[in-house]
């Protein structure tokens, strides 16, 4: 079979493997505990955009969409998703809890659960009007910010995520909006790193490192839990129309502060993970080079948020530099030998959703032409991955399944809102 040959073949193959993921994900399996309400226990991972319920039925209710799996499946893992009371407390946010549910809800089904779905958004008001209270107090006192204030997981700007698709002309989503730019100018915090760190600096230590330099703070630049994710949010609502005062200028001073920190290698420009006191003191990092190419942390993430920026700004340089950010790293078997699952969070599927909305909107060819690779592998990541081992959306076998059902049918719904790709 030729490469043309191979290539064409893929939007079957990708149905093929989707629809083979979904029926494995057909109905949620018979509980065998009741009294389980631990963090990590299944009544709290069935309000789980990233590892449970609510995420699966996203999958279900998009394939359904397109006449595929009926719509019976949605509605069984929503019924799961919501057969305990609904954490609106702080680990709740777009990923987790009745904003996660309300998601998947309003991105599922929501003409078949008004009734729900307005409850639902009852909820997420309160939660972002009691984080937005707590936010604008800390910065009146000039405390440095924790994650999962701003972050896109836990924080603001998934909150605000919620609100682009749910109500984008909302004074609820125009006031995220002014909290975000807020939190891009300087702090005079009385501490070790002072005015020269940005608004968005924070003193939390990333749960999955356990590096001594983090103690001094750190300004995170990812998509997930830094700074990545409110740029996308704010150039994503300016794309719409949608703006309040400073709106521009808290974009441009994002994008010039990764300007700051952008390095040169041989496979193109990257970015650090993170920026921790001493780095900010010397202005180099000591990152030794790009590591995963993940949608979290790696460069898809961070040049796909600059892509939007420069869109949004109607700036064609700074367009034209996340596009070829991302167009070498793409190009680079180095950094992809880095990629060894298939999940959305830091896998493949990621991979491949982040380079397949960017080629949407790039002013050249050159990152489409690394989809049917990335397609490929994907494919073949996921049929070497059980889909019941780990079935959840962001960090499971459902998102593959359904970033392959988006590519085979070209769809690409209002669910990749929960990463901030569109």
């Amino acid at each position: 079979m030729t490469t043309t040959e191979r290539a064409s073949a893929l939007p079957d193959r990708a149905a093929a493997k989707a629809a083979e993921i979904s029926d494995a994900l057909a109905m949620p399996e018979p509980l065998l505990t009741e009294g389980d309400r631990g963090s990590s226990g299944p009544r709290w991972r069935d309000q789980s955009l990233a590892k449970g319920a609510a995420g699966i039925a996203v999958l279900h209710a998009a394939r359904a969409r397109h006449g595929l799996g009926g719509e019976d499946r949605a509605h069984a893992w929503l019924a799961r998703a919501t057969r305990d009371d609904l954490s609106a407390g702080p680990t709740a946010g777009l990923w987790f809890g009745a904003p996660a549910v309300a998601f998947a809800v309003a991105t599922a089904v929501p003409e078949r659960y008004p009734r729900a779905v307005a409850s639902l958004n009852d909820g997420v008001t309160r939660l972002v009007h009691a984080r937005l209270e707590t936010a604008h107090a800390r910065i009146a006192a000039a405390l440095r910010p924790p994650l999962a204030e701003f972050d896109l997981v836990r924080g603001l700007t998934g909150l605000g995520a919620y609100l682009l698709r749910q109500a984008p002309e909302s004074h609820l989503f125009y006031r995220v909006l002014t909290y975000l730019v807020r939190l891009t100018e300087p702090l005079t915090a009385a501490d070790d790193a002072g005015l020269n760190a940005p608004g968005w600096w924070t003193n939390d230590i990333p749960s999955r490192s356990p590096d001594p330099s983090l103690r001094g703070g750190h300004a995170n630049l990812g998509m997930a839990h830094g700074i990545s994710g409110p740029l996308a949010l704010l150039a994503l609502a300016m794309r719409q129309g949608v703006t309040v005062d400073g709106h521009a200028d808290a974009i441009d001073r994002i994008c010039r502060w990764l300007d700051g920190w952008r390095q040169e290698g041989p496979a193109g420009a990257w970015w650090p993970e993170w920026v921790t006191l001493d780095e900010l003191r010397t202005g180099r990092s000591t990152q030794g080079g790009p590591r995963r190419p993940s949608w979290c942390y790696g460069t898809p993430g961070l040049a796909r948020a600059q892509q939007l920026a420069g869109i949004a700004l109607a700036d064609h340089a700074r367009q034209d530099e996340a596009e070829h950010a991302l167009t070498w790293c793409l190009a680079d078997p180095t950094q992809l030998a880095h990629v060894i699952d298939p999940a959305l969070c830091h896998g493949w599927a990621g991979l491949l959703a982040t380079a397949w909305c960017a080629a949407a909107d790039a002013r050249s060819g050159d990152i489409a032409a690394h989809l049917p690779h990335l397609t490929g592998a994907l494919l073949g990541h996921a049929s070497e991955a059980s889909p019941l081992h780990q079935p959840g959306l962001i960090e499971g076998s459902a998102g593959a399944a359904l970033t392959l059902h988006s590519i085979a049918t070209s769809s690409t719904g209002h669910w990749l809102t929960c990463l901030l790709l569109n």
